[in-house]
């Protein structure tokens, strides 16, 4: 009895493995772009896909967002300084279609692409704009990469400058540089402080001139400031027009001919 079975175990096994790699299934974020005798037919998915084995030709794309992490990059930036620069890039396939057929490998063309790009918009600036404008950069590189991978049919979706990395006599050389900004701007302070200060001493000054009651106060304030201090000495300030009346009062008169 098995032995009579024998002749028919050979083709059935054959048409197993036939079935069973004829038939594909994709999940939701995958599609496969399917070749008939090297030309393309179509692109299927998800779900379940029927593929002539021998005759047809299957490829996966994923669909999801990659992220590709772009390798560090020595860029000259445009004061001549040299710096370290590391991204991320994240992307998606819109077209499988195009991935497929008009380049090779998309990943490791974006990659390729994402570096140079990456050299070439940070060599235009220089290293504070790096440091203080990088959300510009990063938009400025995305547009350029997004514009060059439209025809393989990917997305940019987004990228991040990482990293800015600079040698220790650079690091040094930009301490150096804030902390004099901050002293100039410290005496800018002080400056405009003393201005004002001068300003508003003129017009008491002014006040004070004009009203000789307001001079008499001032002088009374001084002497109740002065009596606070532990002091052993004693300033009394005298007003301009007694010492003025003392100095004529005690000078010496002149004859008209010149003589005392």
């Amino acid at each position: 009895m098995i032995g009579d079975l024998i002749p028919y175990i050979a083709p059935t096994v054959v048409l197993l493995l036939i079935l069973g790699s004829a038939i594909k299934i994709l999940p939701e974020y995958e599609r496969g772009v399917v070749f008939f005798l090297g030309r393309f037919q179509g692109v299927k998915g998800p779900g379940l896909i029927i593929i002539i084995p021998g005759i047809q030709q299957m490829v996966r794309v994923d669909l999801r967002v990659i992220t590709l992490d772009v390798p560090g990059q020595d860029v000259i930036s445009r004061d001549n300084v040299t710096v370290r620069v590391n991204a991320v890039l994240y992307f998606r396939v819109m077209d499988p279609e195009r991935a497929i057929i008009r380049v090779e490998n998309f990943g490791s063309a974006t990659s390729q692409l994402a570096q140079t790009t990456l050299r070439s918009v940070l060599g235009k600036h220089d290293l504070d704009e790096m440091l203080a404008e990088r959300d510009k950069m990063n938009s400025d590189i995305q547009d350029i990469i997004d514009t060059q991978t439209a025809e393989w049919g990917i997305k940019v979706v987004n990228v991040e400058i990482k990293h800015v990395d600079l040698n220790e006599s650079m690091i040094r050389a930009i301490a150096r540089q804030a902390e004099a900004e901050r002293e100039r701007r410290a005496k800018v302070i002080h400056a405009e402080g003393e201005l004002q200060a001068s300003k508003k001493l003129v017009e008491a000054a002014k006040v004070m001139a004009a009203n000789s009651g307001a001079m008499q106060l001032r002088y009374l304030q001084t002497l109740s400031d002065m009596s606070t201090n532990n002091s052993s000495t004693i300033v009394f300030p005298l007003p301009l027009d007694l010492v003025e009346g003392f100095i004529k009062r005690h000078a010496p008169e002149t004859s008209p001919g010149g003589e005392n």
